[in-house]
């Protein structure tokens, strides 16, 4: 039987708790149901918070986590932030400048990880999705590893206690680990991941440079037309394998498509705005699959994305083209 420890080290020896509160919220829903959602999952015990400036709302999930250090449920250094660098900010001057932005809405003197959200490049300005006169995107081609110094140099000013990527594929991870004056390897790659999407190989790999794999959207996606996400995809938590196992150990399809994630070594993030959910979802840590559920879990893997980035299909790092 697999046991799950509540943190995993990170390579630079800090620790991230293996379950994180996605506070995404697709633009039908209001900016304050993220900052309650991030109120209910602190008091039901996460101490992972999973956010970026790309969602507008860190002003509203700052206030919340305020309000819960304010309360004495928690204490900051007890909390583990996630913040991202939008596609806007790489060129290396506009790195810094993105993250004290971020930790001022935050209103936090640090975060614990900061990412580069995606490693598709946009036009820097005011438009955080900066489109033509015909609607095509304006795209920016900085290289990468010049990014990745600047992010080097947050977390040397201590800024950021941990620095990592999203969305990258093993080419573009590769870049940065086989730089010649690498200073911090990446402490993660946050990517796609689920019942669906077992991302194996890309698993594989980071272990072999001691990266930890984050997941998002373990529990499959909502649909979000914005971001042409999950059209027409098959909706994860109804898989009629899932269910059943689900059924025979009393437990939710949430609960079991997280777990088994967490059983190969993934992070999770997951992301609901009901307070029984929140809860529910935390309690994966709670029980264990058999190796034989595990099997049949695994049997579900169809490499099929919800999120592929489709409008940047044409961007010179654009990270879907090669397998992994």
């Amino acid at each position: 039987m697999a046991v799950v420890e509540p943190y995993a080290v990170l390579n630079d020896g800090h620790r991230i708790p293996v379950i994180g509160f996605g506070t995404y919220a697709p633009e039908k829903f209001s900016k304050s149901m993220s900052g309650e959602g991030t109120k209910v999952a602190i008091e039901v015990g996460y101490r992972h918070i999973d956010g970026a400036f790309l969602y507008g709302n860190e002003v509203e999930v700052g206030r919340a986590i305020k309000e819960k250090i304010a309360d004495g449920t928690i204490r900051r250094e007890d909390l583990f932030h996630t913040g991202k660098l939008w596609s806007t900010f790489h060129s290396p001057e506009l790195v810094r400048p993105a993250l004290e932005k971020s930790l001022k809405d935050l209103q936090m003197d640090y975060l614990d990880l900061f990412l580069i959200h995606v490693p598709v490049g946009l036009k820097p300005g005011e438009d955080i999705l900066p489109v033509d006169e015909n609607g095509k995107y304006l795209y920016s081609n900085t290289d990468i590893r010049d990014t990745w110094e600047a992010m080097e140099k947050c977390k040397d000013a201590g800024l950021v206690k941990s620095i990592g990527v999203s969305r990258f594929n093993r080419r573009q991870l590769e870049l940065i680990l086989n730089k010649p004056d690498l200073k911090h390897k990446p402490v993660c790659n946050q990517v796609e991941c689920h019942l669906y999407l077992s991302q194996s190989k890309m698993l594989e790999f980071c272990r072999s440079h001691d990266i930890v794999l984050v997941g998002f959207s373990v529990l499959g996606s909502s649909r979000d037309e914005t971001y042409c996400i999950g059209q027409g995809a098959p909706v994860l938590l109804e898989d009629p394998v899932l269910n059943a196992i689900a059924e025979k150990l009393g437990r939710t399809p949430a609960q079991v498509a997280m777990r088994h994630l967490l059983q190969r070594g993934i992070v999770v993030l997951a992301k609901s705005f009901t307070p029984s959910r929140i809860k529910q979802n935390l309690q994966a840590l709670d029980f264990q699959l058999s190796a034989e559920d595990m099997r049949s879990l695994e049997k579900l893997n169809r490499n099929m994305r919800y999120d592929s980035m489709s409008m940047w299909m044409d961007h010179p790092k654009y990270p879907f083209h090669d397998e992994y």
